[in-house]
């Protein structure tokens, strides 16, 4: 399972801006943006003067790549998504981004059950949750409406549910989703919509990247 394995934190000053990549972490004096927040690389704060105008592919292209890595997906599989995302019905973006959102890695993390994505889909390869009764492992399971999501119960006991919880207490919610803190379960209800999906994503610019 292919997965990125250098620093997060370079994936922010890149994109300009914090993608919360390492959760809570994110908030506190030790985030490294606050304290490079200028592009990585050998020239360091330099490299900001010489930036000149970015032309329509660098400003579509800095769009893909921060959907990619908010959500952790690598290039192969965000290209799949959207063409998948070309066959379904309605708006390409929007189905783009619910593909995205449905995953069970991202399902875990807006439950509350993980502080960042990253941590969610290493809890899902570990096997600690359960999919409609059933252990799954497979981060990039596609969940739809109905479906139930449960820490196994052997899993319960583990310190890291207990600190999440705790952790997640001022996250909202989102209202396409159901969560039992004391049983450590979730429910999807359903596909979220755009209003529901709050990333700073611009997604029409995913599609005018991969439409040239």
């Amino acid at each position: 399972m292919a997965k990125y394995i250098g620093s997060v934190c370079k994936l922010c000053r890149r994109e300009g801006e914090k993608l919360y990549l390492k959760g809570s972490r994110c908030l506190t004096p030790k985030c490294s943006f606050d304290k490079r927040a200028y592009t990585p690389g050998q020239h360091g704060p330099q490299a900001q003067w010489r930036r000149q105008r970015e032309s329509d592919y660098a400003i579509q292209l800095r769009a893909k790549q921060k959907a990619r890595r908010i959500y952790g997906v690598l290039e192969k599989q965000f290209r799949n998504y959207y063409r998948r995302a070309v066959k379904a019905r309605g708006l390409t973006g929007v189905a783009l981004l619910q593909e995205l959102e449905v995953r069970l890695d991202n399902i875990v993390y807006r439950l509350g059950y993980a502080r960042s994505r990253a941590e969610a889909r290493q809890l899902v390869s570990h096997g600690h949750f359960l999919v409609n009764g059933h252990r799954s492992n497979i981060p990039s399971q596609q969940l739809s409406p109905g479906d139930e999501i449960a820490v196994r119960e052997l899993s319960k006991k583990k310190t890291i549910f207990q600190v999440v919880v705790n952790e997640s207490d001022g996250r909202n919610l989102p209202t396409w989703l159901e969560r039992d803190e004391k049983l450590l379960t979730g429910k999807m209800l359903e596909v979220p919509n755009r209003q529901e999906i709050f990333e700073p994503v611009n997604e029409q610019l995913i599609v005018e990247f991969y439409s040239r």
